[in-house]
């Protein structure tokens, strides 16, 4: 089994207590939690795409 490659933005702190989302690439896309990083949540482009462009609309803000 190959060794997954997990990145993090470098707009993240660095060290213990540097919160930040990490993604892995591959086959399949994975995401976690760096302060929680046994839970994995697997997607495909299409749906993070569709995801992030939301972020960045603010579909999420709750307004």
């Amino acid at each position: 089994m190959s060794e997954i490659n997990w990145q993090k933005s470098s707009y993240s702190g660095q060290g213990d207590g540097a919160e930040c989302i990490e993604l892995a690439a591959g086959g399949t896309i994975r995401l976690r939690e760096s302060d929680d990083p046994g839970v994995i949540v697997t997607t495909t482009p299409a749906p993070l795409k569709a995801l992030l462009l939301g972020i960045k609309a603010s579909e999420f803000d709750g307004r």
